[in-house]
């Protein structure tokens, strides 16, 4: 049988294997850093363009009708928006937070 102090074991290796995303500054100020990995400055210049692109979009007035800035861009962006906030799983996050600094100290 597993004493606490082996299960809070356990679940400080799972919180070293798997919370990874976010790196503490060495710091008082608490903060962390997360990091995008990119392949090239290419790779980076394309991914600042898409994004600019979907909030051109998303700004339009008629976001349902094509884009006159971009062409051939019929994207319903708020509806694409919302499915993308439905399924972050920011409850989840809250959890993995907590877990972790419980850890940390």
């Amino acid at each position: 049988m597993e004493t606490a102090e082996t299960k809070l074991e356990n679940l400080r290796q799972l919180t070293t294997k798997y919370c990874n995303t976010l790196t503490p500054l060495h710091d008082k100020t608490g903060n962390y850093i997360a990091q995008i990995k990119m392949l090239n400055y290419y790779e980076l210049g394309c991914t600042i363009t898409e994004i600019i692109k979907i909030c051109i979009v998303a700004l339009e007035q008629d976001a349902h009708q094509p884009s006159t800035t971009i062409k051939y861009s019929p994207i319903n962006v708020p509806l694409i928006l919302e499915m993308v906030l439905e399924m972050f799983p920011l409850d989840e996050f809250e959890l993995i937070t907590e877990i972790n600094e419980v850890l940390v100290e």
